[in-house]
């Protein structure tokens, strides 16, 4: 046998337990033998560590079968905390979260431009041990960093390869920050993050497969499957902003032509609006937003309410390609352009459905993040969730 092979499968099933007692507190001992196929002396013995590690607590007793009243167990959600930061592009949002995921505390540092990786590096550590003094813990009282970064990154090593929007590159966050606080560092990107905060704190039960998007100053997308995010060969799965929409289209930041970013950003639809006043002949001389397209479409405005449900058509375009390579279960949208949901969403579902292979993925489930602006950082404490939770804890 293997060298290691116990103190592996010891370190599985405890794992199993964990995440168990997460999913299903209250639960007692003989529930979670039964649910995972362990044995009771193993439940027994794993539970024991468990509750000298401080990580699980016994709560008063569940309700009798016929005999003896069990004790029940739940994760002792206060015991320890998690960073989450979401780094970039324009400023640095940093939590503590419990081990239920709730946010204790929060600050928020605007990154000042141009900025250099020394700076950006800076201003997250300033962020950590600004959000840990209001919040009254010591770094040793936390179980780890995660950060959520825009662009590309190198999960591996949690190196920031490429930061489009802060024009940043080979950023060693993970190095960085580790050698700072001293604990575990996970850097991931930030569409990613997003996807595996909705999985674990999205309130979306359990599902094989999910794809959420992120809409704002760029979009991108994670994969989750069996509640593992999905990188590819190279990190860059889910970049789907750089998919082609348009091979005549307008020229992406990434080189190429008629990418589905250059139609879903914010900075995008503002565009798109200027450019049907000026055929109009009404431009106004005042700069528009995505947010000012949003509220002008709901002034009742027809020009602005065409443009967003062109942008609609667009992005329904995009999730459909993502359906067909991916086929998941849900997607989920978010980002500051998810604010146009009204205007949106009943296009993107239209023309899903009128677009999609079968009848099954016609109606593939399409909805909106209900963590709003929190899902991305939320995302961030959730790559420390998996290490916790479903890693093979030793």
């Amino acid at each position: 046998m293997q060298r290691g092979t116990f103190q592996l499968m010891k370190s599985v099933n405890k794992s199993i337990i964990l995440n168990k007692i997460r999913t299903c507190e209250p639960i007692s001992r003989a529930q979670i033998a039964k649910e995972t196929e362990l044995t009771p002396p193993t439940v027994s013995s794993i539970v024991k560590e468990l509750l000298g590690q401080n990580m699980v607590y016994e709560s008063d007793s569940g309700q009798s079968m016929g005999g003896r009243r069990p004790t029940m167990l739940q994760i002792n959600k206060t015991a320890f905390y998690l960073v989450g930061v979401d780094a970039g592009p324009e400023k640095v949002e940093t939590i503590v979260a419990d081990l239920g995921g709730k946010i204790t505390e929060r600050v928020s540092f605007t990154l000042e431009s141009p900025i250099t990786n020394v700076s950006f590096l800076d201003a997250i550590k300033q962020s950590i041990y600004q959000v840990l003094q209001n919040a009254s813990i010591q770094i040793d009282d936390t179980m780890g960093i995660g950060v959520a970064m825009h662009g590309v990154v190198e999960v591996t090593t949690g190196t920031s390869l490429y930061a489009p929007n802060l024009q940043l590159t080979n950023v060693p966050i993970k190095e960085e920050l580790e050698k700072e606080f001293h604990v575990t560092t996970k850097v991931e990107n930030d569409a990613r993050a997003m996807a595996l905060g909705e999985a674990w704190f999205g309130g979306h039960g359990e599902l094989g497969s999910m794809v959420a998007v992120n809409l704002g100053r760029g979009v991108g997308a994670g994969i989750v499957t069996d509640g593992k995010l999905f990188h590819g060969a190279e990190d860059i799965a889910g970049e789907i902003g750089h998919m082609t929409i348009d091979i005549n289209g307008d020229v992406c930041e990434c080189g190429n032509r008629g990418c589905l970013q250059t139609f879903a950003t914010g900075s995008a639809i503002a565009k798109r609006a200027h450019q049907k006043l000026a055929e109009q002949g009404e431009e106004n001389g005042f700069k528009l937003t995505g947010e000012s397209v949003f509220e002008l479409a709901k002034a009742g405005n027809s020009l602005y309410i065409d443009v967003l449900k062109e942008t609609g058509f667009i992005i329904g375009v995009g999730l459909t390609n993502v359906i067909h390579i991916v086929n998941p279960e849900k997607i989920v949208l978010g980002g500051g352009v998810m604010n146009s949901e009204e205007f949106l969403l009943p296009v993107i579902r239209k023309t899903i459905k009128n677009n999609a292979l079968t009848e099954r993925a016609k109606n593939t489930e399409v909805t909106v993040t209900k963590l709003g602006k929190d899902a991305t950082v939320l995302g961030a404490v959730a790559l420390m969730f998996v290490e916790i939770f479903d890693s093979l804890l030793g």
